[in-house]
């Protein structure tokens, strides 16, 4: 499978650009749509606005905060698709809708998908006792890919079947693909919340043995993969952040490399 570029990392949207630079990226997403996704068209934007005058004594702006803003701003304009509850909720849901005839045995074929989600995954994501489960209709997910075992953001789960094994799949559209692309993953073992960037605040999160989800740069493909924290380089910090380097060891092929945090993902309700 040619799954060539990156997925979309949904970070929380950067909330610092001023009125000025908001202005300019509302033009910007209607004149040069095409090319809002791009790298070096970002860096472009970042760079001018670091450099202008009205972001004197205000942090810098990264290129990541220009596209993530795009990207939301493009996603909310794109059309929603039916979810469990409402037409308007996010398109990460499964639908209501699936390829059975009998409705009881529908409804309750989705009820224990529901089930196994939050059974292995929403429950993980609560930290403190009695805390409530988060709603399925706030959280948004990933999946493991059979063809080459990465992680790709979840667009939407798109039906379900049961094997005779008792275990259920969901067949799922990636972020960023077509319907080519669609695959077929199990649920309890391919499905999960999606993982979250860290920030450059908090190195001091990870920890030796950690399993973390973290970007493969390669010359041909960045793809998000799963690895565990093998050494620790604490350094200081400066200007451009966190400068600590973390030795990881990929579990798919056992290649290991160091890498700074920005390649790194917290995934939700891990627990090593």
């Amino acid at each position: 499978m040619d799954r060539l570029r990156p997925r979309q990392r949904q970070r929380p949207i950067f909330s610092g650009f001023t009125k000025a630079e908001i202005e300019k990226m509302e033009k910007l997403l209607l004149e040069s749509r095409e090319l809002l996704q791009s790298k070096e068209f970002c860096q472009k934007i970042a760079r001018n606005f670091s450099l202008s005058s009205g972001r004197a004594g205000k942090p810098i702006v990264k290129w990541t905060e220009v596209q993530s803003w795009f990207v939301a701003r493009q996603q909310e304009s794109t059309s929603k698709v039916p979810s469990l509850n409402d037409t308007s909720k996010n398109q990460s849901k499964i639908p209501e809708t699936c390829p059975l005839n009998n409705g009881h045995q529908s409804s309750q074929i989705i009820k224990e998908i529901l089930h196994g989600l939050l059974g292995h995954v929403c429950l993980g994501v609560v930290s403190n006792v009695g805390e409530k489960v988060p709603d399925l209709s706030a959280l948004e997910f990933e999946a493991k890919s059979s063809k080459d075992g990465a992680w790709y953001d979840v667009d939407m789960f798109l039906t379900h079947r049961l094997l005779s094994s008792g275990e259920a799949e969901v067949r799922v559209r990636f972020v960023g693909f077509g319907a080519e692309e669609d695959e077929w993953v199990n649920v309890k073992k391919a499905v999960r919340v999606r993982s979250i960037p860290f920030e450059h605040s908090e190195c001091h999160k990870v920890t030796i043995g950690d399993l973390v989800l973290c970007l493969q740069e390669r010359r041909d493909q960045s793809i998000y993969y799963d690895a565990h924290v093998v050494e620790i380089e604490r350094k200081t910090h400066d200007i451009r952040g966190c400068r600590c380097l973390f030795l990881i060891r990929y579990d798919h092929d056992s290649s290991e490399e160091r890498v700074r945090l920005r390649r790194l993902c917290y995934i939700p309700g891990q627990q090593n």
